[in-house]
């Protein structure tokens, strides 16, 4: 990699909060890398101008960058840009210096896209649960923009969970498809407390507690059974251990490199 260390440009944001935000990337070429929904991209900034004598603007020595990978949440279909989700991390090395780039400002995007966290080997006659917390929804609101209205399942749920409602930022979205899509299923569950919170209507508590068998059927008509599902799981870790640990009692059995299964996961940290 050249000392010219930008290579993207912030071209769209949209902060929900004050630490969530939906931003839309641009390679300089114009160009948007092939992708399969449910795979991430890596950004870079610079480190701390204090930690790096030689920091300049726009350059760096090579490998002085901050690296994080986000999972894209645009399809790639669109073909403008990248579209992330991004949480502000307050002691991370990343987020707190991406918040700082305005619309128009410059920072790397590797233009290698990487993951296996795809339905690449999911039969298209499966029941695909997509179960997510926080931004960890990025990857499933790629696939289901992305398959949707293509036959690539015989039914989609997509749950996810959050503390705050404010953090449910393609609710609007995911609800106008499962109106008009009969297929798919959206389910928001939201476990705060506040005064905002009270007034949800919608599921409470974590999304752990939708896997009993009476809860699943109620809310989505089918049953949870590992004969033709394939659940995917990406957020917090001790969501993805719990759910992992109810649906393996139940015959599900977890993909590995070396062991094809049906319960497949992405932890975020």
């Amino acid at each position: 990699m050249s000392n010219d260390i930008f290579n993207a440009t912030l071209i769209a944001r949209h902060d929900l909060t004050p630490d969530l935000s939906v931003v839309c990337i641009c390679g300089d070429d114009g160009v948007v890398p092939d992708f399969q929904p449910g795979q991430f991209v890596t950004l870079g900034l610079p480190r701390p101008v204090e930690t790096i004598p030689a920091l300049v603007e726009g350059r760096a020595p090579n490998g002085r960058l901050v690296r994080r990978a986000y999972s894209i949440a645009s399809s790639p279909k669109e073909r403008r840009y990248l579209e992330l989700y991004v949480v502000l991390v307050e002691d991370g090395k990343l987020t707190p210096r991406l918040w700082n780039v305005e619309q128009g400002g410059r920072l790397y995007m590797d233009p290698r896209i990487r993951g296996e966290f795809t339905l690449g080997d999911v039969p298209s006659d499966s029941h695909i649960v997509l179960v997510a917390t926080g931004t960890g929804v990025a990857p499933f609101i790629s696939m289901v923009r992305t398959y949707r209205d293509c036959n690539r399942w015989r039914r989609c749920t997509l749950v996810h969970g959050v503390r705050e409602i404010e953090q449910l930022g393609y609710r609007e979205e995911m609800e106008a498809i499962a109106r008009e899509d009969q297929s798919f299923v959206y389910i928001p569950v939201v476990s705060g407390k506040t005064v905002a919170e009270q007034t949800w209507t919608g599921r409470r508590g974590r999304v752990q507690s939708l896997f009993n068998e009476a809860a699943f059927r109620e809310l989505t008509s089918e049953p949870l059974v590992p004969e033709d599902t394939h659940v995917f799981l990406c957020g917090n870790p001790a969501m993805i251990v719990d759910v992992q640990t109810i649906l393996e009692s139940r015959g599900f059995i977890t993909q590995t490199k070396s062991q094809p299964g049906n319960l497949h996961f992405e932890r975020y940290w």
